[in-house]
């Protein structure tokens, strides 16, 4: 039979969607061996190694490995087994079958005479009987139905790929012999699946082993027989499970899977792209993972196996050279994360019984269950709480309407006397599933899980961990599913921290902001730097009037140049939907737009869980209720960064928040907060009009497009606000007393005609320039928060020795009077304008985001 390739958990791409690759690339890789070559090796290889003639001659190159006793087990080609299920069904419901038969047998003819040209081994004889057999069959199936016979027919793939096999390995000249499995499996039904009858098949390989001496042999997997002597199947991926019986039978010391993965991977890789290959796990993390229902291996083939203690190793036919996962009873430890794999099972539904009449009453919880094995519903997932309040089972989503009316009928005396109240189904439920040795006996694992979960906005239904500790189950919507598990996955580290990033505002700071996350990425990623687990990924961007949501990742270095390529009208709804993407457990909105119209979502963004980062003072400075909206949306949504409004990069509202939780108390704050205002009175000395400084100013790019937006103080005012607000205080900008160096009359002329009557601004500071100078001071564009709470902006004559005296250029510079620091003020000065600098900020803010969210940045 053709079975699915046991890729982690996780239902990953099916063989017949692997794209085939070189094989000459297969042959010529060297094989990662054994350490040491086991004495008996079985080995096995899946439908898609053996999909033609190339891809056996590939598998015999795989088996030189050094044992002295091989035993080889086969699935059918590729798609065979769903053909011959196919070319039943159409037999039966009185089709016409002839076609597919005939191209099913001049598939397996053709590749015989490739493996057997001259049919030495009698490869194309044999498979020639088996097809005219199989015809003979279907004839009679047709006028005398019989569904043992019908549903044994499926494994004529095995068969015919043993005869394949054989040939491609040299037949019986090489020392190989065939073992149809019929001849010595026996099989019974049981409530896990097909049981084996391991005294009788242990019987029947001695007496065949005795006719047989060769060491070499070549087994069909999938095929057995009842106890009554009938052909039978063990069911779908009965290959994998033939292995590990036929690893046991013939006391192998080593059991090999050849498949199209390179081993067991920690999560479904469509839905986790960085899921990793794990190099060892123990058997019982592979069964918890299975029984779990991950399709990793079905729990019956690892029984074998574990009895004996025989190693398995998952393989990969086309990447030979991985070693692959080694799964045995004490697997190599790695000191890597505790969680070895992530599995979610969908399509469930919650059943929970509610009653008060429920405490402490003795077999309330066997009289549940009895009624659900008797409705034949089976139990993913059970959850009780101490209080005994409630018993909540998750169930299969089709069997949750049968199971709760099992309840009621089974609780209706209960119901009648008021001692349960209800019974109610919650649909459309996923389960995720974290399995790991690492667990056992480990603190804060399910923590570092429910925190994971938590910082993605994931509410947790349910949640059940076994005594073994091995397994920590939780219950989630369906609709969570997969921004659970990348967020799962991210919080144990096994994946970098993903982040979904919209940027609205690519002007000068996005442009920059832009180029430091392009230049940041190698020292983020996983592959160059393992500390930082941080993947960034720019999806949506948007200016004033246009907008690019792009379906992946865009490249942050040329996201800039190509956004107005693509883009549509603006919607910024949309544009949050879309930065909010189910399948990325975190997003994040960077606002460097400068819009009071932007600003105005922002609460309700954070509310949904998107994290909002920006160097634009609306929010901060805007409506006081506004800005206490965001506040109160960052208390259970997502994350609110500013830093770069204040100071640009400089770490002024980090130093401030950092002397208020540790309990100071802010007295006074005073500075220069405009670098464009720094700059004009560093170098206003009274010589050069202050007019040509405003000139040179704007030419070198230091103001606004409009100077009067710098002049004016309206900007330093928001600043003054954003840092009392942060100490606690209610101040809005209306209470601030701001002086604007733009006269009067030029505060509504157009830009041109300003720039036309710049002189106008002169006559005024220069006779308060020679008023300070005759002082001995100077000037300096300076805001104050006083003790009384008294807000002003305006140009001052600071007392000699005042920091602001000091400061260069541009700079920034703000003094913070505490409790602590009431004496000599704690200053923090630096560039406190220009793009980059600004852009730094607001990168900085991004990186401390993540962090909170467990990346190691």
């Amino acid at each position: 039979m053709s079975s699915a390739p046991p890729q982690a958990a996780f239902d990953a791409q099916p063989d017949a969607a692997v794209a085939e690759e070189p094989l000459a690339s297969d042959l010529d890789a060297p094989v990662a061996a054994e350490p040491v070559a086991p004495a008996r090796h079985t080995h096995k290889f899946g439908g898609s190694s053996l999909a033609d003639d190339a891809r056996y001659r590939v598998a015999v190159g795989l088996l030189d490995d050094g044992s002295r006793e091989r035993v080889v087990v086969v699935s059918a080609m590729q798609g065979v087994t769903d053909a011959l299920v196919a070319l039943v069904s159409s037999a039966l419901d009185g089709q016409d079958w002839a076609p597919a038969w005939a191209v099913l047998r001049r598939r397996h003819v053709e590749a015989a005479q490739s493996l057997d040209p001259h049919d030495r081994h009698g490869t194309i004889e044999a498979i020639e009987a088996e097809f005219a057999r199989l015809r003979e069959t279907i004839d009679g199936l047709r006028t005398q139905p019989d569904d043992t016979l019908a549903a044994a027919l499926p494994g004529l793939g095995e068969v015919l790929s043993s005869y394949l096999m054989h040939a491609a390995l040299g037949g019986d000249t090489a020392g190989w012999t065939r073992l149809d499995a019929r001849d010595v499996l026996v099989v019974h039904p049981g409530e896990m699946g097909v049981g084996v009858d391991w005294a009788r098949s242990r019987e029947n390989l001695d007496a065949w082993r005795k006719q047989h001496r060769s060491r070499d042999v070549i087994v069909t997997g999938f095929v057995a027989r009842d106890a009554h002597g009938r052909d039978t199947t063990l069911g779908r991926n009965g290959s994998d499970y033939s292995a590990a019986i036929f690893a046991n039978l013939f006391d192998a010391d080593a059991l090999t899977i050849w498949t199209d993965v390179d081993g067991v991977l920690s999560a479904d890789p469509r839905l986790v792209p960085d899921a990793v290959c794990l190099p060892s796990m123990s058997y019982a993390e592979a069964c918890e993972l299975a029984y779990f229902g991950a399709k990793v291996l079905h729990p019956q083939t690892l029984a074998p196996v574990q009895q004996r203690g025989i190693p398995l190793r998952i393989r990969n036919t086309r990447n030979p050279r991985a070693p692959g996962t080694l799964i045995s009873l004490r697997p190599q430890a790695d000191g890597s994360t505790p969680v070895k794999g992530l599995s979610l099972v969908h399509d469930l539904a919650v059943l929970e019984l509610v009653g008060n009449g429920m405490v402490g009453v003795p077999g309330t919880a066997e009289r549940l269950f009895g009624a659900l094995r008797g409705a034949g519903v089976s139990v993913t997932m059970i959850s009780q709480g101490s209080s005994e309040h409630s018993i909540c089972v998750v169930v299969r989503a089709d069997q949750a309407a049968r199971g709760r009316d099992a309840i009621v009928a089974a609780f209706a005396d209960a119901m009648a006397d008021g001692q349960t109240q209800h019974v109610t189904v919650t649909p459309d439920i996923c389960v995720l599933a974290a399995v790991g040795d690492g667990m056992v006996g480990l603190p804060g694992v399910a923590a570092q899980l429910f925190d994971g979960l938590a910082k993605a906005r994931i509410n947790l239904r349910a949640i059940a961990q076994g005594a073994g500790e091995r397994n920590i189950s939780v219950a989630i919507a369906a609709g969570d599913a997969t921004r659970a598990l990348r967020a799962a996955h991210s919080a144990f580290w096994l994946s970098p921290q993903c982040i979904s990033i919209g940027l609205i505002g690519p002007g000068k700071v996005g442009r920059a902001l832009l180029a430091q996350l392009a230049a940041a990425q190698p020292r983020l990623q996983r592959d160059a730097r393992p500390q930082y687990k941080l993947d960034l990924r720019l999806r949506a961007m948007a200016d004033s009037r246009r907008m690019h949501l792009a379906p992946r990742a865009m490249a942050f270095e040329d996201a800039g140049d190509n956004f107005a390529a693509d883009a549509e009208t603006l919607d910024l709804e949309r544009f949050a939907a879309h930065v909010r993407a189910e399948h990325i457990p975190h997003a994040l909105i960077v606002d460097c737009s400068g819009s009071d119209a932007v600003a105005a979502y922002y609460p309700q963004w954070i509310a949904a869980g998107i994290h909002v980062v920006t160097p634009s003072k609306h929010a901060g400075a805007g409506p006081l209720a506004r800005y206490e909206a965001i506040r109160e949306a960052s208390r259970n949504g997502g994350q609110f960064r500013y830093e770069a409004t204040v100071g640009a990069g400089l770490p002024i509202i980090q130093t401030l928040r950092s002397l208020l939780d540790t309990g100071d108390e802010l007295t006074e704050v005073e500075g220069i907060l405009s670098g464009t205002l720094a700059w004009l009175f560093n170098r206003y000395d009274g010589q050069t009009a202050f007019s040509e400084l405003v000139r040179e100013a704007h030419a070198l790019g230091y103001t606004e497009p409009d100077p009067r937006d710098d002049l004016s103080g309206t900007d330093v005012a928001r600043k003054l606000v954003i840092l009392a607000r942060e100490a606690g205080r209610a101040l809005s900008l209306e209470q601030i007393e701001v002086e604007s160096l733009v006269p009067e009359a030029l505060r509504g002329v157009s830009k041109d005609e300003f720039f036309e009557r710049l002189h106008e601004l002169d006559a005024p500071l220069q006779q308060r320039f020679d008023a300070a100078r005759a002082a001995g001071l100077s000037l300096r564009y300076i805001a104050r928060l006083d003790r009384d709470g008294r807000a002003s902006v305006g140009v001052v004559s600071p007392p000699p020795g005042h920091a602001s005296l000091h400061g260069a250029l541009t700079d920034n510079l703000i003094q913070f009077r505490t409790r602590r620091y009431a004496d000599n003020p704690l200053v923090v000065q630096g560039p406190g304008a220009g793009p980059d600098v600004t852009a730094a900020g607001v990168f900085g803010d991004m990186l401390t985001i993540a962090q909170t969210l467990g990346a190691r940045a």
